[in-house]
Parts: structure tokens; sequence; C-alpha cells
């Protein structure tokens, strides 16, 4: 999971924005601050309910533009480097297991339940 918020203050310290699709998140969400996604430990997305199992490490394939298979100078996790570090190295979002599972759709409301 990745918040819309976190990808726009990664955008805001590039030279040339990145589309979420970089990140490949199974689930993007809106309306919350920067990072905020770190502090959830659960979460309840139209029937299902997730729950937090760490900051997600990201590899090399975020260097990788997706549409053309050119590989960047390193960004984003260059940047990233600078301020999201975690134990298992740079890290974007956050990794979520489900406790419940359900139908989850575009447009579903979030809620943080922990």
């Amino acid at each position: 999971l990745v918040s819309y918020a976190s990808l726009a203050d990664l955008n805001s310290r590039l030279d040339s924005p990145l589309p979420m699709e970089r990140f490949r998140p199974n689930l993007v969400v809106a309306g919350c601050e920067a990072f905020a996604e770190d502090g959830w430990r659960k979460l309840a997305v139209g029937e299902a309910v997730f729950r937090f199992a760490g900051l997600c490490a990201r590899c090399s394939v975020t260097t990788v533009n997706q549409k053309t298979g050119t590989r960047t100078s390193g960004e984003p996790l260059r940047t990233l480097a600078t301020y999201r570090q975690g134990e298992g190295g740079v890290v974007f979002g956050v990794n979520l297991v489900p406790e419940k599972t359900g139908v989850i759709a575009i447009g579903d409301k979030v809620t943080v339940l922990g």
C-alpha cells in the first residue's frame, strides 16, 4: 500500500516526477498525510481487513521505466535513501497481510483500525 501523499512528497524531491506505477502497489490511498501509512497497524478496505506486515523495502526495479524498459540513473532509490531508510534498506510504502478476505473496489473507504 502506498499513499498519493507519499508519492507527492517523493516527487517534490526529484528532478523528474515518477508515476505511482513505478512502485507497483496493490492498494493506493488518498486523503492522508505523506507516510501516514507507515503507522497504520490494521485497516479495513471494503469487506477486507489487513494488518501491517512491515515497511516495503525497495529494489532496483523501481529504477526501470515500465513503459520503455530503460533504467534511470538510480532514481528514485538515490533520493529515497536520503530520508527513507529501514531495516531492509530503502523503504517506500508498506506491506500488508489479510486478516479477513473480502471484495474491495476502487473508491472503497479505507478505515484505519489501529
